[in-house]
């Protein structure tokens, strides 16, 4: 076999490994996480950033099938290390975000179903959160209007929660 028809049937197999180790590891850390009863919305923030370590490890090995060098990848994997670590820093970038959205998910009271109302001089409303991505907060009014609010900004600002999600009052 040619070397460049082994590096096209690794690169499938690492493709299958990697599409199916996401959905046996999806269920399983949906349902390990279920019985933790964690919100949804955690559960789901969890199997993404799953779905993002094992992505960077699915590359980072694909780039060594098809003939990097280690100190290429060495060079790849310490730059998005030192772009995550800026990020801690960077207030507006778009690195800032996601490093809130993890703060979001482990330390902040706001949870998806929770109603709120934004106290901000600026711009005050009230609205249900309806999705906490890596970028942004979704927050439906009233009125029925998604308002996004960038997870940095979000993170900074004050906030009472009108009504918790059923599920809380209940624990």
């Amino acid at each position: 076999m040619k070397p460049f028809n082994i590096q096209l049937f690794e690169t499938f197999i690492i493709l299958v490994i990697y599409i199916i180790s996401y959905f046996v590891y999806k269920n399983l850390i949906n349902n390990f996480l279920k019985k933790t009863r964690l919100e949804r919305g955690r559960r789901k923030m969890t199997i993404k950033a799953f779905q993002f370590f094992t992505t960077l490890i699915a590359i980072i090995i694909l780039t060594g099938i098809w003939g990097f060098k280690q100190n290429e990848i060495a060079l790849f994997a310490s730059t998005i290390l030192t772009a995550l670590g800026i990020a801690f820093f960077a207030q507006w970038s778009l690195l800032s975000n996601i490093t809130s959205s993890i703060l979001i998910f482990f330390n902040h009271p706001v949870k998806i179903g929770n109603s709120i109302k934004v106290l901000d001089k600026d711009c005050h409303f009230e609205g249900e959160v309806i999705d906490l991505d890596y970028f942004f907060v979704h927050i439906q009014t009233n009125e029925h209007e998604i308002i996004t609010i960038p997870n940095a900004h979000f993170f900074y600002k004050s906030f009472a929660i009108v009504k918790q999600i059923e599920e809380e009052k209940n624990h």
